[in-house]
């Protein structure tokens, strides 16, 4: 994992320069391969073994961080959530039709954003982490998941047919095309993300480019889901596609943090997009 040292300065308020944290993290098995500067901040690539999947954010090494040094681990505070006029259920739906390959799955509807590009700060830190700034919006999601670890998903509300949301698996011969322009035949294994007629995503591992965020977006729903590990993989190899989200859900996600990451998302959205 690609880590930014000033990010997790503000995490954890340890005294220690680069070097010192690679030292230290590599002594409790947390292997720093290189440490570099990146402008005023330094990249750290952290090596995670597979059964540390906490350790996937910046929040997650800041506690162990917090462990070494004898300080603690601070999360961003939570305001309020800025609710609009009207409630979800008044406006769209949500059928967990395969539990058993997503046992949580939460939405929020964000109405009135403006896209636009992120903030100077946020496109740093995640260049700084190896991801390249798109829009304000889908660097939230990413920023929110490097910050904590849930990865997260925003689609186009109005591209989504019947303004609905189905969990479910594929059906054989079904086609998605996603946000990497690559067309894929589903088999009937896969757990997807459906609208009322076809699948907008590959859980957990890429949305797809019917409904993803574009310039003229301005109502987001947003996704923060936990989805079962090994279906994840499999779908992962079965297409050739990997991502930091199917990375993450392959090695399982902390069940604690769903709630508060999408919370986290609507609020960074509000502050840096609009909207209610």
């Amino acid at each position: 994992m690609k880590a930014s040292y000033n990010w997790l300065k503000e995490c954890c308020d340890f005294q220690m320069q680069a070097h010192g944290l690679a030292e230290k993290l590599g002594n409790v098995g947390l292997n720093v391969e290189t440490f570099e500067p990146v402008g005023a901040d330094w990249r750290l690539d952290v090596e995670v073994t597979s059964n540390r999947p906490d350790c996937l954010s910046h929040l997650g090494l800041a506690r162990e961080i917090a462990a070494l040094t004898g300080t603690s681990a601070k999360r961003p505070p939570l305001g309020p959530d800025a609710g609009g006029e009207q409630s979800f259920d008044d406006l769209s739906s949500v059928e967990v039709a395969a539990p058993d390959l997503c046992p949580h799955y939460t939405a929020r509807l964000i109405r009135g954003v403006r896209i636009r590009e992120s903030p100077e700060w946020m496109r740093n830190r995640l260049e700084v982490c190896g991801i390249h700034p798109i829009n304000n919006v889908v660097d939230i999601t990413n920023y929110v998941m490097l910050e904590c670890g849930q990865p997260l998903h925003a689609f186009d509300f109005h591209l989504l047919e019947g303004g609905r949301i189905v969990v479910r698996r594929s059906r054989p011969g079904e086609i998605i095309v996603t946000i990497d322009g690559g067309e894929h035949e589903l088999t009937g294994k896969e757990c997807v993300i459906a609208d009322a007629s076809r699948p907008v995503a590959l859980a957990g591992v890429m949305g797809g480019a019917q409904s993803e965020i574009r310039h003229n977006t301005t109502d987001v729903l947003l996704e923060a889901a936990r989805f079962e590990p090994t279906n994840i993989r499999r779908t992962s190899r079965r297409h050739l596609l990997a991502s930091e989200s199917s990375y993450r859900f392959e090695r399982g996600i902390d069940p604690e943090i769903t709630d508060w990451a999408s919370r986290r998302a609507c609020q960074l959205i509000a502050e840096l997009a609009g909207g209610a």
